[in-house]
């Protein structure tokens, strides 16, 4: 969350390191073209991560620089040093910062693994969208 000067702001029982990486992960995700990007809280459900975050790019080829300017991003700009996984394929793409676990998808593989239904209710996938 960010106050109307851009400033990231603390919410009571969030960790700000986490709510500053998402803001910064959505943003660059949205630059690159990313597609059906999803958001999902996993704070109280989860200890892998406060939020998981899942996007397709149109190819194999836009998934893997989707996935490499995400990380550059956050190690230049956060100082952030991610887990990266699968980015040789193309097809799926785990980028890993500890606080947010980012999915980068072909839109075919996303479909096949439908990771968005394992963490979300079923009435709440269409309200979590970004």
């Amino acid at each position: 969350m960010a106050a109307d000067n851009g400033v990231p702001v603390m919410v009571p029982g969030t960790n700000a390191n986490s709510e500053m990486q998402l803001e910064r992960i959505l943003s660059s995700l949205s630059d690159d073209k990313a597609e059906d990007i999803v958001q999902i809280d996993l704070r109280g459900k989860s200890v892998i991560g406060d939020y998981m975050v899942i996007c397709s790019g149109r190819s194999s080829r836009q998934v893997q620089a989707i996935a490499e300017k995400l990380a550059d991003r956050l190690k230049h700009e956060l100082g952030v040093a991610s887990k990266i996984e699968g980015k040789d394929s193309g097809d799926w793409v785990l980028i890993d910062t500890g606080d947010v676990i980012i999915h980068v998808f072909r839109p075919e593989v996303r479909e096949f693994y439908q990771l968005e239904k394992m963490w979300l209710p079923a009435g709440e996938a269409a309200a979590t969208r970004v």
